[in-house]
């Protein structure tokens, strides 16, 4: 089987979650037979040939026989601004290339499917699979190309994140009618949680029975050893509380700033550490002062590799104060370094993941008094440690990418069925 899938960043160059699972499920899906072709965007400037190199070479672990990359020059960035117009890229660098591009961010998802389209033309396929709304109107365009070469082929689209959950209940309406236009379009929608599920139930209209849950995973291979061996100088005198996400309103930094606030009133003695960047960084910052803990709060910026393994060895406590948080890939990771979570109610992980301690986002006294009960009893934490070492040897990226392959499956032999019947009554 082959399926034709369209992303919009994956590791190096990625800024979230998002890259990080494509990642893991194109992992699961080839090593279990499946070939894929891989359409991304390419920073301007970047030589085609070059920007494959670095995919190939950060990304070993994929059998590059079942795996092509193929490219397209575009604007398209990880979590862009949606107003961002094109005067914000290098104008002149793009000028002197001699390259077009939309006038906003709009104007290119549609360009940019344009091109798909043309990709989809030239290459064999039996799915089409989208991750999130920027690739929407490509994989549309991808199956009208395959009926115009006489192939009816489904039309899968990946939901890892919805406009309201991206606003906090304020969509913006272009993008919410290029999601909504894109569910309905496909032949399955695939939510990452339950939680997303409804979402999309709720606030799209979409049929429930057209909706698969395939929750996200981790692979259960142990971390770098040497990090476990590593001695943190701030650790010999403070304990450690980490945040890691992205700056903006679905992760809620500004809750975990008050959490923050109040246990600092308990225990002058614990430092806290927001690793990511995003649109509220300024105002993170001058809140951490604002609250009288701007000297106990550390920033570390957006984290890759091993340094994201070596906040989580660091940290005491892992904590995710997401408002709405479709997944959270962020706690598998913590959990397999043995680093005790907490995360909000209003997120999919909490679906998947028993081994961690849940409370509602907006609760900071709860919140804040689960942080204390952990940095203050051992015994508690061990046990954590336990059942997560217990609970990791289950999670597998081949879990989520046999439930994508029996949906595949599933839509190829509903349309080959409804293409019979359609010729029988002729």
């Amino acid at each position: 089987m082959k399926v034709l899938m369209f992303g919009w960043e994956f590791p190096p160059f990625n800024t979230g979650g998002l890259g990080t699972a494509c990642y893991g499920l194109t992992k699961g899906l080839t090593r279990n037979g499946v070939e894929i072709i891989f359409v991304l965007p390419r920073t301007s400037g970047m030589v085609s040939e070059d920007y494959m190199k670095i995919l190939k070479a950060e990304n070993i672990e994929i059998d590059e026989k079942k795996i092509k990359f193929v490219s397209i020059e575009s604007i398209l960035k990880p979590y862009a601004s949606i107003n961002l117009p094109i005067k914000q890229f290098d104008i002149e660098k793009i000028k002197a290339e001699n390259v077009m591009y939309g006038e906003d961010i709009f104007a290119e998802v549609f360009r940019y499917a344009q091109e798909a389209k043309l990709i989809a033309m030239i290459e064999d396929y039996d799915v089409i699979h989208c991750h999130d709304w920027l690739t929407f109107p490509s994989g549309i365009e991808a199956k009208m190309a395959a009926l115009k070469k006489g192939k009816n082929v489904p039309l899968i689209v990946h939901v890892h994140a919805t406009e309201y959950d991206r606003t906090v209940g304020n969509p913006n309406p272009k993008v919410y009618e290029i999601e909504k236009k894109g569910m309905e379009e496909a032949d399955y929608v695939i939510a990452v949680s339950h939680y997303t599920k409804n979402i999309i139930v709720k606030h799209y209209g979409i049929p429930e029975e057209k909706i698969v849950v395939v929750h996200n995973s981790i692979d259960p291979e142990p971390t770098d050893d040497s990090i476990n061996e590593e001695n943190f100088k701030i650790k010999q005198h403070y304990k450690i509380v980490l945040f890691l996400g992205r700056l903006t309103i679905q992760k809620g930094p500004d809750h975990f700033l008050w959490v923050a606030k109040k246990v600092s009133e308990v225990d002058e003695n614990v430092r806290f550490i927001i690793a990511g960047n995003g649109d509220m960084f300024p105002f993170i910052v001058e809140e951490a002062a604002n609250l009288g803990i701007g000297d106990k709060v550390l920033f570390a910026d957006f984290l890759r590799g091993r340094d994201v393994d070596r906040a989580y060895k660091m940290a005491d406590v892992f904590v995710m104060t997401s408002i709405s948080e479709p997944f959270g890939i962020a706690a598998l990771e913590a959990m397999k370094n043995g680093t005790p979570v907490i995360v909000s109610k209003q997120s999919g992980v909490s679906e998947v993941m028993k081994s961690c301690l849940v409370a509602d986002f907006w609760d900071i006294n709860e919140i804040a008094n689960k942080i204390i009960a952990l940095l203050k009893n051992p015994e508690l934490v061990e046990t954590l440690r336990e059942e997560m070492k217990k609970e990791i040897r289950n999670f597998s990226w081949d879990k989520p990418a046999r439930k994508c392959i029996d949906l595949y499956k599933r839509a190829i032999s509903q349309i080959q069925n409804r293409t019979l019947s359609k010729a029988d009554q002729m």
